[in-house]
């Protein structure tokens, strides 16, 4: 099984969750699913779905891969800020202001999204497909297949200024599954592994943690098949 290691940094970053209402949340670090999409864009692999459903559906013949995430240096500080969202309401609120902007949404609501500041993350890969990360460095020196859109660090408005492939990883804070009646570890958080946009109860998490001294391999407990296992 073949391995990439790829060093992602980052000034602003936002890995959320599905969630809905007045406050957004970020995950405390980069979650295997968002490194999964960071490097399949780099590939230039296409996961989304083609089809007529509003609701944007991953392929259901995807790679498989094993990620694990580690934090180099300090963790990255947890910001946030206000900002307008723009959407259409359910029922009949906000009726009388739809004619004034002509088709545009017409419902604003102020929300607080929070942001990581100073992302710093080693992202492991292993992969049986050899030529798959051979695409992850074609498309980091600007070969091969036209992707989608640019690799962004979670929210599409927040790009990263360093992606480099490294040939071993450095020291890091693994993030490693914390699996039941072990010793609680600060940071935990129930990290996204693959998302289903149809039916949130679908989507899947791992309870996951830094560990407290930083290593150069990262441990078994820290690699997570994404976005699901491969059949056995």
């Amino acid at each position: 099984m073949g391995r990439l290691w790829l060093l992602a940094q980052a000034p602003f970053a936002a890995f959320r969750p599905l969630q809905a209402g007045v406050f957004r949340a970020t995950a405390p670090f980069m979650t295997p699913s968002a490194a999964y999409g960071l490097v399949l864009n780099l590939a230039g692999v296409e996961t989304r779905a083609p089809g007529p459903e509003a609701t944007t559906r991953m392929r259901d013949d995807c790679p498989c891969l094993r990620i694990a995430v580690g934090l180099v240096g300090s963790p990255p500080e947890v910001s946030s800020l206000y900002q307008q969202l723009h959407t259409y309401p359910v029922g009949s609120s906000g009726q009388e202001l739809k004619a004034r902007t002509h088709g545009a949404k017409y419902w604003i609501v102020p929300v607080r999204r929070e942001l990581l500041v100073g992302l710093r993350a080693v992202v492991g890969v292993e992969c049986d497909d050899d030529a798959l990360l051979g695409r992850v460095s074609a498309g980091l020196r600007g070969e091969g297949p036209a992707r989608y859109g640019l690799p962004f660090a979670g929210d599409n408005n927040l790009l990263f200024d360093r992606l480099d492939l490294l040939e071993a990883p450095p020291e890091a804070r693994w993030y490693a599954r914390l699996e039941p009646g072990a010793e609680p570890r600060r940071g935990a958080y129930r990290m996204t592994v693959g998302i289903n946009r149809e039916d949130a109860s679908r989507t899947t998490r791992a309870l996951m943690a830094p560990l407290e001294v930083a290593t150069r391999e990262p441990p078994e407990g820290a690699w997570t098949w994404t976005p699901r296992a491969p059949p056995s």
